[in-house]
């Protein structure tokens, strides 16, 4: 037998290659589907879509804008802390252990208010030791981001929330603090700066 017949041969024995028949989808699968889809449209339809009250933390859209200071209306200070502190910080002002320091009985939000005003102004970048815990974050600056009332609304609602009893600030201390550093570029260097500031 010549090398060609038994090439002949070995293409006989195999098996044909598959190609795509033109056979419809069954109707059982089209009815299945078609019916799948009007009950999810009639679901819809005919479902209330209100969620209840007493599921969630009660905040809506609104309480995430962050208030703009007018020359007239005050600030509120927990909308600003919910829009830039509250990632870090926490709801609680508890902070993250050892990420994040926490707000609630800090020495330095308890501190002299001009100490506190300073690290939103221009934030803080090394060690700082919070409540005996040194932390290695950083804190970024918030001079260019937040007007005066909104600092001061802030550190306000800072200063009295969180199981903190410590008095307001007004914008007339940020606007001075503001003037005061104007020439003051980097982040404080945690404690090796601030301490002095105390």
């Amino acid at each position: 037998m010549s090398d060609t017949e038994q090439e002949l041969n070995a293409q006989k024995r195999e098996m044909p290659e598959p190609v795509e028949g033109s056979r419809p989808i069954p109707w059982v699968v089209l009815v299945i589907v078609g019916a799948v889809f009007v009950s999810a449209l009639t679901y819809l339809g005919m479902s209330k879509q209100v969620n209840d009250p007493s599921i969630g933390d009660h905040r809506v859209a609104a309480d995430f804008v962050v208030a703009k200071g007018s020359t007239t209306g005050p600030v509120d200070g927990a909308q600003v802390y919910a829009a830039q502190c509250v990632a870090c910080h926490q709801a609680t002002g508890a902070g993250l252990p050892g990420v994040f320091p926490p707000l609630a009985g800090s020495e330095w939000v308890l501190g002299k208010p001009s100490v506190a005003v300073q690290i939103v102004l221009h934030g803080i970048d090394g060690s700082l030791t919070v409540k005996g815990t040194v932390y290695k974050g950083q804190m970024p600056t918030f001079k260019d981001k937040l007007s005066d009332k909104e600092i001061a609304a802030v550190l306000s609602h800072v200063r009295s929330s969180f199981g903190n009893q410590a008095g307001k600030i007004d914008d007339a201390l940020v606007k001075a603090q503001r003037a005061a550093t104007q020439s003051h570029e980097k982040p404080w260097n945690g404690d090796a700066e601030l301490a002095s500031l105390k």
